[in-house]
């Protein structure tokens, strides 16, 4: 890490709408925030674990979790509608100004990504570090050919997305991934440079579906439970 820090950045803000309170909400016995910030520590990665946020209790929480709040973020970056970008942008230059030193290497790792791992962490960092990489995402392939995806036409039917691969055998289709929404590696100068996050200098990690889950709605909370409660069994019966 001769070049600079290498920092985690969780971005939780207090407004969730959706499931209010939902970064500090109780999850598998512990408040939500707290499974990825143990992941970060974890990892043993990180030389801070920064929490970005508008909100005092979620900075408490983040705090007893072993992360540290060296700056709020600012209003104007905490509505409903302010992407990630700026927020992460703001953390780093924030950051460089708390620890007095430049950042290299950048995490985001999303408040409710649970279900990440210390070694998927490292992974991510392995691959970042290569010099023609700016950035890593965690991503999924989809269980069947896009290519031979369907959607309903204007009378109720079906049509094909791509009518040219209507006949081509799925094993000549190509491998498709999607953003699995856990954790952001990259480094400094593309993130504050605005860098695309998806191109030819991005690397997708791989990762199984059941590791990652979206959480919007009760429903989603109470199944991402149920998941994260059997992979915390297995994980215990290894040990």
């Amino acid at each position: 890490m001769s070049d600079g820090l290498s920092i985690a950045i969780v971005p939780a803000r207090g407004g969730s709408k959706r499931i209010p309170r939902k970064n500090i909400r109780p999850f598998c016995g512990r408040p939500m925030i707290e499974w990825p910030i143990a992941a970060a520590i974890g990892s043993g990665r990180f030389d801070h674990v920064v929490v970005t946020t508008d909100d005092d209790e979620i900075a408490a929480v983040a705090r007893s979790a072993g992360a540290v709040t060296p700056f709020q973020r600012p209003h104007e970056l905490s509505d409903d509608f302010t992407p990630l970008r700026p927020v992460l942008k703001h953390a780093i230059t924030a950051s460089e100004a708390a620890f007095g030193q430049r950042v290299a290497y950048v995490c985001s790792i999303l408040p409710t990504a649970a279900f990440v791992t210390s070694e998927d962490l490292q992974l991510g960092y392995e691959a970042v570090i290569a010099p023609d990489v700016d950035f890593v995402f965690v991503a999924g392939s989809f269980p069947s050919p896009v290519q031979r995806a369907m959607r309903r036409g204007a009378n109720g039917g079906v049509e094909m997305l791509f009518p040219e691969h209507r006949f081509t055998r799925s094993q000549d289709l190509e491998e498709c991934f999607y953003d699995l929404g856990q954790f952001y590696w990259g480094k400094r100068d593309p993130y504050l440079e605005d860098k695309p996050m998806y191109g030819p200098r991005t690397v997708p990690l791989t990762v199984a579906h059941r590791l990652a889950r979206d959480i919007d709605t009760p429903e989603d909370w109470h199944e991402a439970e149920l998941a994260f409660a059997s992979i915390l069994e297995s994980r215990h019966a290894a040990t």
